[in-house]
């Protein structure tokens, strides 16, 4: 099975795209028509594997921090970075609820050194 992933949205206009076409990759078999879109399949693998964890770990942070050696804080927003991205949290975060316990800035920069943070993601965390 190839590892592209479907654009979600429109290289010409902007808009969403929608699934119109689906194949069978043993039979060749074709279906067209318009269907449901999946709000997992636009995620990156990174969210993919974000929920496969907390999921894992039956919505528990603290498994989900365990499990990627990260912050606590570090696990919520990266989940809450999932949330957003599938429009089920707040993406202005003078609506969110404020943060306690944000990572410091020495937090993110240990775990971008140990491997657990990406550089983008951390970039992401301390703008």
């Amino acid at each position: 099975m190839p590892d592209h992933r479907a654009p979600s949205d429109c290289p010409v206009c902007g808009e969403h795209l929608v699934v119109t076409r689906l194949g069978c990759a043993s039979c060749g078999t074709e279906l067209a028509g318009i269907f449901a879109p999946c709000e997992f399949c636009a995620l990156p693998a990174s969210d993919l594997e974000m929920l496969r964890v907390f999921l894992a770990a039956r919505g528990n942070l603290r498994e989900v921090e365990k499990h990627l050696g990260v912050s606590y804080p570090t696990a919520r927003l990266r989940f809450t970075g999932v949330l957003q991205r599938m429009g089920l949290a707040p993406m202005d975060e003078s609506r969110a609820e404020p943060e306690a316990s944000e990572p410091s800035r020495e937090e993110i920069l240990s775990e971008v050194a140990s491997g657990a943070l990406s550089p983008a993601e951390a970039a992401r965390l301390l703008s």
